[in-house]
């Protein structure tokens, strides 16, 4: 059929399949759940472990690598973060005295991160209260059946997003 013979032309404003009510405040809630969240576990980490979520995503990452050191560059596609980001972290925690910074054994070309005694000791002092917090939050109010429809539901979402190359 073309396009003289299809009538008028639907406008963005008539295409969009609005959220009903129930689905806007699913959305709504969803939206303060990602921006809460993230300061609710800073929060929790710097008054119990005097470091910030993202100084505590970084010594759990290293700390949880097999060989105990990362290539920076590996840092970041771990942690989903952009290699400046990671850069400035990096320096930030290193003049701290949480890790320490070397050339790359395997070609020299690349930094290898790897923690310091005292960054040993600040992950293994945040962890307990850091899961505490994770599992008192996120876990206990929610019943075995709950907490798998939550992971099936996240699992649905993210797919969604990378189907569409937005994740």
């Amino acid at each position: 059929m073309s396009k003289t013979m299809e009538g008028p032309k639907k406008s963005a404003q008539e295409q969009t399949r609005w959220l009903n009510e129930k689905e806007q405040l699913m959305w709504l809630e969803l939206r303060e759940f990602a921006r809460g969240l993230p300061r609710a576990l800073d929060r929790q980490l710097l008054e119990d472990a005097d470091v910030s979520g993202v100084e505590y995503s970084i010594l759990a990452a290293v700390s949880e690598s097999s060989q105990r050191a990362l290539r920076s560059g590996d840092l970041a596609a771990t942690l989903g973060w952009e290699r400046s980001r990671v850069s400035h972290l990096l320096k930030r925690m290193e003049s701290r005295g949480f890790l320490h910074r070397c050339a790359a054994s395997s070609d020299g070309r690349g930094q290898e991160i790897a923690l310091t005694q005292a960054g040993w000791e600040k992950i293994r002092g945040a962890a307990p209260g850091h899961v505490a917090m994770v599992r008192e939050v996120i876990f206990d109010p929610l019943t075995p059946a709950a907490q798998n429809q939550l992971l099936e539901t996240l699992i649905l979402i993210r797919h969604a997003a990378e189907e569409r190359g937005l994740w």
